[in-house]
Order: structure tokens, then C-alpha cells, then sequence
């Protein structure tokens, strides 16, 4: 029941996100001037809420926009209605839904859906992850000297921050590696699931950003941790997700 209510859940999302993409649609900004909300965002986290409290009403919610809706239950759904807001706004079509549903404390379930690329990314604990209800598994690469990589930067800079953005991704390219910053930490997540690329790092995430991707990682081979090799939480701010094999050599470079 929960995997369908999610399925439905996203489905719902991703019908906004859809009829709003690249239509007439207000705009405005919350922490800095590049850190947006559209009226499409609270449109689809509005459809999405509706699905969840018709099937379980009981439960928990954490949302991007509308904050956390505590209750007394084991079960938090993890909500960004359109990860890639600076994207969908502007037309570009790396935007995505996101929802991870967390019991107890883990992640159980994930689902990343970008409808404009027809990509519907599913894990379930224990089960493995799919792209469109096809197994997938993170990329083979054992050498750093190959990899392609992709990074996100955060809203508010903090500059005297150790190891902070630039400084890293500066390692990386004056090494000659390809990194990429595609503006939606949920679809770079699947994308290393998939093995599109080899790994993903950030400075700065919230919970909604990597909940749903972080476990699609897992369930598809990866690994996921802290900037300190730490088992990771979607609650922390940083994050390095990579398909295994190149993880030590990256903590090393982040951390240098």
C-alpha cells in the first residue's frame, strides 16, 4: 500500500509539474534571489499532500514548502515537489518530483520522476532500484582518472567554510575530470544510480533534496555517506554519493 500511494503521490506531482512547464506562472524568492518558489511548487506539493491524507492521513510530512506536519506515527513522507525550481522556471527540463517515505527512522521507499524525460526512478529498501520499472546499478569505474562527475552549489555562500564548493570542485577540474552541475541534487543522485555518472557530492542539502535519491543510490549498488565517510542521513548537509569503488579516493580529495 505505501509503494502504491507513493507511485500515485508522484504521478500527482508530476501531472502539475507538466501543465505548469513552461506556461504562466508566478514566481517569487525565499532565502536569496536565485532560491525560488513558483506557483507550480505549491500546486504540486498541494496534489501530492491530498493523495497521502486521503490513503493515510495518520502520517507524517516533511515538505519543502509547507514544512513539517508532525503526528503521531512511524511514518514521515519526505517531500520536494519540484526539485530544480531555477530550472523548471526558466524552462530547462532537469526538474524532477521527489518523495522518499522514511519508518522509524530509515528510508524505506523513493521515487524521482521526471515526467519531461519520461524517467520514473523507484527503490524500495532491500529490493533494489529501477528506471522505469527496469533494474539498475551504479557504473564500474575503479579509477578517479576517468570519472565524470556532478555537483550542485549552495543558495548562500559560505566562503570561510572548509573545503567549500569552489575550493573542491577547483581539485577536480585542474586534475582534468569532467564535472557537471545539472541543478537538481534529486536527478543527480539517479543519475549516478544509473550509472550516468560516477559520483555526486554537495555542501549544502535539506532533507527533501536527497531523501528519495540518496536510497536509490544505495539500492542500485552505491555508496552514500557524509564528507567524513560517515553513514549518511538525508537530514545532514552534506553529501557524497558514488558507485563504491571511487568513494575513498574522493573523501580523500574533498578533504585535503
Amino acid at each position: 500500500m505505501l509503494k502504491t500511494t507513493l507511485l500515485k503521490a508522484t504521478q500527482a506531482g508530476a501531472k502539475v509539474l507538466q501543465e505548469y512547464f513552461n506556461g504562466t506562472f508566478t514566481v517569487s524568492h525565499k532565502s536569496t534571489v536565485n532560491d525560488l518558489v513558483t506557483e507550480a511548487d505549491k500546486a504540486a506539493e498541494t496534489a501530492i499532500i491530498n493523495v497521502i491524507r486521503e490513503d493515510y492521513p495518520e502520517h507524517q510530512i516533511l515538505s519543502e514548502e509547507s514544512g513539517e506536519m508532525k503526528m503521531d506515527s512511524p511514518v514521515k513522507w519526505i517531500i520536494d515537489p519540484i526539485d530544480g525550481t531555477v530550472n523548471f522556471a526558466h524552462g530547462v527540463p532537469l526538474c524532477c518530483v521527489s518523495i522518499g517515505v522514511e519508518q522509524d527512522g530509515e528510508m524505506i521507499l523513493g521515487a524521482v520522476y521526471n515526467p519531461l524525460m519520461n524517467e520514473l526512478f523507484f527503490a524500495q529498501k532491500g529490493f533494489g532500484a529501477t528506471l522505469n520499472d527496469k533494474r539498475i546499478s551504479v557504473s564500474s569505474k575503479t579509477s578517479m582518472s576517468n570519472a565524470f562527475m556532478v555537483t550542485g552549489f549552495p543558495y548562500l555562500w559560505e566562503e570561510e567554510q572548509p573545503n567549500h564548493a569552489l575550493v573542491t570542485l577547483e581539485r577536480f577540474i585542474k586534475q582534468g575530470l569532467p564535472v557537471r552541475r545539472l541543478g537538481s541534487a534529486a536527478i543527480d543522485l539517479c543519475w549516478v544510480a544509473c550509472g550516468r555518472f560516477d559520483a555526486f557530492w554537495e555542501h549544502h542539502l535539506n532533507a527533501w533534496d536527497s531523501a528519495a535519491g540518496y536510497l536509490i543510490v544505495q539500492e542500485a549498488g552505491g555508496k552514500v555517506t557524509d564528507f567524513s565517510g560517515n553513514t549518511y542521513s538525508p537530514y545532514q548537509k552534506q553529501i557524497l554519493a558514488s558507485n563504491g569503488h571511487l568513494h575513498n579516493d574522493l573523501l580523500k580529495e574533498i578533504n585535503r
